[in-house]
This record gives structure tokens, sequence and C-alpha cells, in this order.
């Protein structure tokens, strides 16, 4: 089971990881993009930070929504409306909880990643978030459904995502800034493909922090 402290505890890890992450996503997206990624999502999480004590005693839902918001308004570039969408849509699909069940949990992924979908209109293999995004949700739906718990469904989601990432790589970049660049966007990992595998494996560490 998934509490609104672990929700806290992992935004918080999120902030401290896309810190410490910070110029080597700008690397990635030096190679294909802006050369902002980094320094955007970490001035957006810490937009993220600065709201969260006000939120951090509501429903998991608030939290998610809150956090959401806090990226669209301070986070430039694609990655603003993408991450805040993704934030918003699973608070919303899992408004009013405390906890969030393995069955939640698969609705919060789903969320997040039909929100990216429609705000970005990316697909599998356009080199997007979406490549570690999806697969990762998919991972987690099918270890629920094999009977697993949340936690070994999150490691497998996880561990989708890594790929996902690193799946990037010699893809064809056909959105987003990288896709002016052509021929020349293969051979670089995805930016957006490995923020969204670092905030997912924040996750993973938030929830197996005690074992």
């Amino acid at each position: 089971m998934i509490t609104k402290e672990h929700i806290v505890q992992w935004l918080e890890k999120v902030a401290t990881v896309i810190e410490a992450n910070k110029d080597y996503l700008t690397q990635l997206d030096a190679a294909i993009g802006d050369a902002d990624h980094g320094a955007n999502m970490s001035r957006g999480f810490k937009k993220v930070m600065s709201q969260l004590p006000n939120v951090a005693d509501k429903d998991i839902g608030n939290i998610l929504k809150t956090t959401g918001m806090a990226l669209i308004s301070s986070v430039g570039g694609a990655g603003g409306p993408l991450y805040g969408t993704l934030f918003m849509r699973a608070g919303m699909a899992i408004d009013a909880k405390h906890e969030l069940t393995g069955e939640d949990m698969i609705t919060f992924l789903q969320a997040a990643v039909d929100g990216v979908v429609q705000r970005g209109k990316a697909r599998l293999g356009d080199k997007t978030m979406l490549d570690a995004l999806a697969p990762a949700s998919d991972a987690f739906k099918e270890a629920i459904e094999a009977g697993e718990d949340s936690v070994e469904a999150l490691r497998k989601a996880v561990a989708a995502a890594e790929q996902g990432k690193k799946d990037t790589i010699p893809m064809l970049a056909k959105k987003g800034r990288a896709s002016y660049l052509g021929e020349r966007s293969v051979g670089h990992q995805d930016p957006g493909a490995t923020s969204s595998y670092l905030i997912l494996k924040a996750l993973l560490d938030t929830v197996t922090a005690g074992d």
C-alpha cells in the first residue's frame, strides 16, 4: 500500500534527485534540444517544494494536482505542460484517496500516460518521455494482474522505464525540438524519458526505504 506520506516523501525525493541530475539532464538536452531540461525541471520542483507544506496534510489527489499546477506555472519549454498534465491527471484520477492500492496505482499511471499523450500528441517510438512512461505503466499493470504486490510491480515498472529510456537512443525523434534535427537526433538518449525514469525510480526508492 502506498500512503499519503509516501507521496509527500516521493515528491521531496524527486526534487533532490532532479537537482542532483540537473547537469546530466541538461547535457542530454544540449545534444537534441534547448539545453534547458535540467534547469527547467530543477526550477519546477523547487516550486513544488515551496507549495508542498500547504497541502501535505491533504489527500493524495490534492497533493498531485497542486504539484501539477506548480510545474505548469514554473517550468519552461514543453516539460512544464507535459509534467504538469501528468501530475494533474493522476491527481484527478485518484481524487480524495489517502492511500493507494495496486489497482489505484494502475489508475494513477494510466491517467499520467493518457495525460501526456493527449497534451503532447506523441506515440510510442517518437523518442519522448512516453517511451519510458508507457512501458512502465504496462509493466505495473501486468504485475498487479499477475497477483504481485505494489512494490514488486513498481520494481518491474522502473525496470521497464529504464529500458524504455535506453531504447530512445537509436530512435529518430518525431516530436518536440529534437524532431527538427532529423537523423542527427539518432544516437542520443531522450532527456524527457530520462527524467521520467528518475521520477519513477524515486517512487520505488521511497516505498522501499525501510526495507
